[in-house]
């Protein structure tokens, strides 16, 4: 039998020892050779470090290809700047591509935004998907629209504006990061969601309005074991800054994941923020431990309300199972107790971190969510006492109006928030290696955003978001964006055929889950729906 080393071709050798043997020669010529010597300092380490690959156990490829094999690993880490940089295209980037990141930074900088030459979007696409404008646009619509959020039983309703800044935590987020996103916020007239990490004393620095997040680790209001602390929370809760409350049922990028922040990373502010033991694990569990009923929720609200002080209470979800949301709608109706608000978060949500599976393959999108959450609203008649707001992916003022078409009232955005501070989309949040200071603890790395300067550009990229959606608004021929309909906004299904979403997806009419539930797509979830309980009624 021949000899399999005989066969290897003189390439594949080189490769594999090539490279290390050519080092030593010329080290050894650099020795030999005295005005040559200085090169001795880049040669030896370089032999050493090709030693080293090829005795270590730990990595086949550094064994068998010394010091080349490295060049793997920079690549590695060079590929998403590579990509983002040099390869993709305007329109191929995830989650966000390259136009519309520049979008963002446009309107953030105060730049022009127009684009030339006409739409790059194939419209034939299945993808594509367009708003009815009017042959009489309506330019005496209002200059500007906020909406009243409380109901009934809410004594001190806010108004607030259509789009604000989503929860986005302060941990998770730099302080300069929470800083500048308050102080836009203030300037712009907008909220500030504080994210489930507690309200830190960054929320409450430039004095902008704030919606404190309330999840399943009571940060901010908790007892020494975890549980939610009532005098603490009613403490928190009536500063005058702080204008609604939200309970966080889940969130798009993780919905029923709960999460741990390592001791490790509990700082002295973290554990200032979150009311917790400085370097001790943070947790926060999957479900709430305050209720287990949808009845339960509703009576717990109802008493976050009134140590509120009678402000806004409502809750964040990403829609899983329908029938939960058909439960907490059917327990509205029996116990009297509304929320104020409705958040729903679309699967298409982003986090500093979430595990891949639930990123990919748990929750429903936001248009199934926010038309389901509608529908179960609408059906049951309680529309207008509670509002309903779109979260995911909201960067544009077409993306607010597709949103208003099938149900919102207003609209959070999270990344585009990051993106008018700065951010890269470099894909580092959960590194603490962010390149702009948004997304890191490093204070090396934070000094690089200027709290003032980068406040400026989230108010400039939520008051010309705003003017573009009013611009779209006043095309429609509509006095309000709360006039669009569904029938407004078309979808391509193939490219030789489009229809309206009144004819995709269901909408339903007033009261109609009430009247004849039995007519409608919704039947079978309304039968599993309890208001005794979460799980499916068998």
């Amino acid at each position: 039998m021949r000899n399999k080393a005989a066969l290897r071709p003189s390439s594949e050798l080189f490769m594999r020892f090539g490279i290390p043997v050519t080092l030593i020669l010329i080290s050894a010529i650099f020795a030999l050779v005295p005005w040559l010597r200085p090169g001795l300092v880049i040669t030896v380490p370089l032999v050493l470090v090709a030693l080293w690959d090829f005795f270590q156990r730990r990595h086949t490829l550094r064994r068998n290809y010394p010091l080349l094999a490295r060049v793997r690993w920079l690549m590695e880490d060079l590929r998403p700047y590579l990509r983002a940089y040099v390869v993709e295209g305007d329109l191929e980037g995830r989650p966000f591509n390259h136009d519309e990141r520049a979008l963002v930074y446009a309107r953030a900088k105060g730049q022009l935004d127009s684009h030339p030459f006409g739409t790059e979007l194939d419209v034939y696409s299945s993808e594509y998907e367009w708003l009815a404008h009017s042959i009489a646009p309506n330019a005496d619509a209002p200059p500007e629209w906020r909406v009243e959020v409380g109901s009934s039983q809410c004594r001190r309703p806010y108004s607030a504006s259509l789009l604000n800044i989503s929860a986005m935590s302060f941990g998770s987020l730099s302080a300069n990061a929470i800083m500048a996103l308050n102080k836009g916020a203030a300037a712009g007239n907008f909220y500030h969601d504080t994210g489930e990490g507690g309200l830190s004393r960054y929320h409450r620095s430039h004095g902008g309005d704030l919606v404190w997040e309330i999840g399943s680790g009571y940060f901010g209001c908790r007892d020494e074991d975890g549980h939610f602390d009532l005098a603490k929370f009613t403490d928190t809760a009536q500063i005058d800054q702080v204008k609604m409350v939200e309970i966080k049922l889940s969130q798009g990028a993780k919905p029923g994941h709960g999460g741990v922040l390592p001791g490790s990373k509990v700082t002295e502010e973290i554990a200032e923020a979150r009311g917790a033991p400085v370097g001790q694990d943070c947790v926060s569990p999957a479900a709430h431990s305050s209720f287990s009923t949808p009845i339960q929720m509703l009576e717990w609200a109802a008493r976050l309300r009134e140590a509120s002080g009678g402000k806004p209470i409502g809750a964040k979800l990403c829609v899983g199972k329908p029938h939960e949301v058909f439960a907490i709608v059917k327990a509205m109706r029996e116990t009297g107790i509304t929320l104020d608000y409705i958040v729903v978060d679309g699967a298409e949500g982003g986090t500093g971190a979430a595990p891949v599976e639930f990123s990919n393959r748990i929750g429903m999108p936001l248009r199934e969510g926010l038309i389901l959450v509608r529908n179960a609203l609408v059906g049951c008649n309680l529309k207008p006492q509670i509002k309903l707001a779109a979260a995911g992916k909201v960067h544009s003022g077409a993306g607010m109006a597709f949103n208003f078409g099938m149900g919102a009232d207003w609209c959070n955005a999270g990344r585009a928030f990051m993106f008018s501070l700065g951010c890269v989309q470099s894909m580092k949040c959960h590194t603490d290696q962010c390149p702009t200071g948004i997304a890191t603890q490093d204070a090396t790395r934070q000094r690089g955003l200027v709290v003032g300067d980068k406040a400026e550009r989230v108010a400039r990229f939520q008051r010309h978001t705003l003017h573009s959606f009013r611009e779209m608004v006043v095309a429609m021929g509509l006095e309000n964006p709360w006039q669009i309909r569904p029938s407004d906004i078309s979808e391509r299904l193939n490219s030789a055929r489009s229809d309206p979403m009144s004819s995709i997806y269901p909408f339903l009419e007033p009261g109609e889950l009430l009247a004849d539930v039995e007519r409608t797509p919704y039947a079978g979830y309304w039968r599993a729906a309890s208001a005794q309980q979460f799980r499916a009624v068998a």
